[in-house]
């Protein structure tokens, strides 16, 4: 891309950066600020990383995929995202935020600030309940992949990391359970961003694949809460069934 653009940083972001990622099923995210005149429609910020990838790597396939440019490299076994991303002043000194292309079809441009999101779980994730707000996305997010879920793996993280952080004491079983009933009661709804840096964070890009998610969770959530009543009454062999039909049969045997 340097060849082909003026690139002010380029670093990895997302699932894997944040310690978050599922193997063979996440993947590698990274953002590149660009030092080019920030065009008026997004699109054609992510033509111009599209086309630079392309005359690296004219037989891999490179594609649009908002908001950001996919790279399958080996026929998919690793998958690259490329965002692209120009800085504004509006985070100040403390803050880095971007305007990336918006996951929406169009134009569009939203704010990101992606080590301001990585500071945030990497703060939940501390004592008391250490390794537990990265614990409990790892496991939403495999249940997003294992029952493909259309929610933003960005959103479940920022919504499990919330959650952990008001809990005084941390249980598998238990906190799976509540958020995916909490996601089930609010009904998906848009969160601020908890650090400030950004606008409102949502969880699906349409409202046709949030019809399709809605339901999903519903379904996940009635599941959850069979596996920790029979967790509840000492019922192992009933609480393993229902957290296999949540995991879509890829809960770990006993």
């Amino acid at each position: 891309m340097e060849k082909k653009l003026t690139v002010k940083n380029f670093f990895e972001t997302g699932s894997f950066s944040h310690g978050t990622g599922i193997r063979n099923l996440s993947d590698i995210d990274a953002l590149v600020s660009l030092g080019n005149d920030k065009p008026d429609s997004s699109y054609t910020a992510l033509t111009w990383v599209k086309d630079a990838l392309l005359s690296r790597f004219p037989s891999t396939p490179v594609k649009i995929r908002r908001p950001a440019v996919v790279a399958e490299f080996g026929g998919g076994y690793e998958t690259w995202e490329v965002i692209p991303g120009f800085l504004t002043g509006r985070g100040g000194q403390s803050q880095l935020v971007y305007d990336i292309p918006s996951a929406t079809t169009g134009g569009g441009w939203i704010d990101s600030a992606p080590q301001e999101h990585l500071k945030y779980v990497n703060e939940c994730n501390q004592n008391p309940r250490k390794g537990k707000a990265k614990s409990l996305a790892r496991l939403i997010k495999a249940w997003k992949y294992y029952r493909q879920v259309p929610i933003s793996s960005f959103y479940l993280e920022m919504r499990c990391a919330q959650h952990v952080a008001s809990q005084s004491s941390y249980i598998h079983v238990w906190d799976v359970c509540q958020i995916l009933e909490k996601l089930d009661s609010h009904k998906l709804a848009a969160m601020n961003d908890p650090k400030g840096a950004s606008g409102r964070i949502y969880a699906c890009s349409s409202e046709s694949t949030k019809e399709d998610a809605l339901s999903k969770v519903s379904t996940a959530a009635t599941r959850a809460r069979k596996a920790l009543d029979a967790h509840n009454v000492n019922k192992p062999d009933d609480a393993f069934q229902y957290l296999h039909l949540l995991f879509g049969g890829k809960f770990p045997a006993r």
